[in-house]
């Protein structure tokens, strides 16, 4: 995982590896929880060939940690059966899918 931090315009961007699972639960959580609170993020799923409940975990995880309803937060470059996956449950309502 690739994380960057924009300080200009605090958007916290994180490029996930190939799988976005439970292994990569801690590097995920202190990446995006350990600190304060970024005014936007981007998780970056270019990579992301598999992924598993636990991912949406984080990711619930951290949209509560980014503000619930206020957070901006936006999922890129997923493939199609990534964001079919993201649809079903419903992450499509609470995530910017692009």
């Amino acid at each position: 995982m690739i994380v960057h931090h924009d300080s200009d315009n605090d958007c916290l961007t994180l490029q996930l590896g190939e799988r976005f699972d439970f292994s990569i639960h801690r590097e995920f959580h202190d990446a995006c929880l350990r600190d304060g609170v970024a005014r936007s993020y981007v998780i970056d799923f270019s990579e992301v060939n598999s992924m598993d409940s636990s991912a949406l975990g984080m990711l619930l995880l951290l949209r509560e940690h980014a503000g619930a309803d206020k957070a901006d937060i936006r999922i890129v470059n997923a493939g199609a059966e990534l964001r079919g996956t993201l649809r079903v449950a419903g992450f499509d309502k609470l995530f910017v899918l692009h």
